[in-house]
């Protein structure tokens, strides 16, 4: 400005300027005088600032919360827990496995020391509920259950992606879902696929189904065989999700098994195990089974248990399983799946960033955690990672010295996370914001672009 106070260039001259600079530079400039920090705080430039630096895609809106762009960049900035704050050697060997308690003041952690650490509550087991087949031994590495009374209120609604372009395959073994309501019985479904496959053995069947798609049919008869069908709720009344691992197809874990657990089944009334079943019909039924065509790793859900997370590893594009001893190579990239557990459909697409060696016959479990508004994994690659929900990138990696197996939210504080890894350590990261205000040793005013300055990634 000029001595009277004038600008010496027009706004829109100081806008295009501050297009070329980063967001360090744009805010160390809106201190020069009161027009270039009116620009600085522009509303249209922080959108370009943060699709830039971020590298989302164009067509991504902006989080539905947020209120600024300039505050949406700052909170993907300064609240991601990124910086290292301690690190915890009390384990002599590799670190399997970490868990909060609901309070988020404890946590409990597994090594290959033979040690475990853990808080716990004594629960008794009042009834068994279900027995379910697990064809060819294929290993079951987690099971969780979610509340399905929360699927109406998501913490953040996610966008469905497009089925055609998923190699993922959801069988609903109901038979009562909308696509389904026209089709045959659930109690004729298993004949049905048998006299398919029978026309087909026989060179009947026209056309000619191509492998994957004969594929997928052997795998739903599988996964129907020796059940009962699904018991529904006469009430409507909302459920929860028995979820775990397991596969018909091979040995490796490449389904997720979905179970109903009806609201009257939580009771120590009614049948047990084995009761009211025939030879015929011994195995509890599925109600649900997603085929992820791919290695299963690890799986996570939501806060507000509506959207299930899975590590994959990938078999090749049109791969089919002729061997159940022999499942297809899995590739080195970890894909991070969402699959929507309201709807049963994949999410989006596959968040990438992560890598694994082992093949499979040496694969093991990548634990993986949720927040509200990231999600974080180990990998074999010596780093976690963390990524944004809505946004779909990586905004951090953080160092180990080895595999890092297993990473932990804070129930209570999204930015403190905890990484257990191959190096017998436990790392604890907190955000830059936090690690500020653990830092001032007493009240002192601070320059308003002091959260991006004072922590460069």
């Amino acid at each position: 400005m000029d001595e009277g106070g004038t600008p010496l260039l027009p706004d829109s001259l100081v806008y295009q300027i501050f297009l070329s600079l980063g967001p360090a530079d744009v805010l160390a400039a809106g201190l020069v005088c009161r027009q270039w920090q009116a620009v600085s705080r522009d509303e249209f430039l922080w959108r370009e600032q943060f699709y830039r630096y971020y590298q989302v895609a164009r067509d991504v809106p902006r989080h539905p919360a947020a209120t600024s762009w300039y505050e949406e960049f700052q909170r993907l900035y300064d609240t991601v827990p990124c910086v290292e704050v301690q690190t915890l050697r009390e384990h002599t060997d590799q670190v399997l496995h970490l868990s909060f308690s609901h309070s988020g003041y404890q946590f409990a952690s597994c090594s290959k020391d033979c040690t475990v650490k853990v808080e716990s509550e004594n629960v008794n087991v009042v009834k068994r509920l279900f027995k379910i087949q697990n064809l060819n031994a294929s290993t079951i590495r987690t099971v969780m259950v979610a509340d399905c009374s929360r699927f109406d209120s998501p913490d953040l609604l996610l966008e469905a992606g497009d089925p055609a372009t998923s190699p993922c395959r959801i069988f609903d073994l109901g038979g009562d879902n909308e696509e389904e309501v026209a089709g045959p019985a659930p109690a004729h479904a298993k004949e049905g696929l048998r006299h398919f496959l029978d026309r087909v053995l026989e060179g009947r069947a026209q056309p000619q189904p191509s492998e994957r798609v004969l594929e997928t049919k052997v795998a739903e008869l599988l996964a129907q065989g020796h059940t009962k069908p699904p018991e529904r709720s006469a009430t409507g009344a909302r459920s929860k999700y028995l979820i775990f691992t397991t596969g018909c197809l091979t040995y490796s874990p490449h389904q997720i098994g979905i179970k109903q657990i009806l609201p009257h089944q939580m009771t120590t009334a009614g049948p047990v195990l084995g009761e009211g079943r025939g030879s015929d019909a011994f195995f509890d039924a599925l109600d649900h089974v997603i085929d992820v065509h791919g290695h299963i790793i690890g799986m996570g859900l939501s806060p507000d248990n509506r959207y299930l997370y899975v590590n994959s590893r990938a078999w090749p594009s049109g791969a089919v399983v002729a061997d159940p001893m022999q499942p297809p190579p899995i590739a080195e990239e970890i894909d991070l799946l969402v699959f929507d557990l309201k709807t049963m459909r994949e999410v989006r697409r596959a968040l990438r960033a992560h890598r694994a060696y082992t093949p499979n016959d040496e694969c093991f479990f990548i634990f993986l955690d949720v927040s509200r508004d990231f999600v974080a994994s180990g990998a074999e690659d010596r780093h976690g990672y963390i990524w944004d929900r809505h946004y779909n990138i990586c905004l951090a990696k953080l160092r180990h010295e080895d595999v890092v197996n297993s990473v932990a939210f804070s129930p209570q504080e999204q930015e403190l996370l905890l990484t257990a890894s191959d190096d017998a350590t436990i790392k604890a990261w907190r955000s830059p914001r936090t690690v500020r205000v653990f830092q001032a040793r007493r009240p002192r005013p601070r320059a308003f672009f002091s959260w991006l300055a004072s922590q460069r990634r």
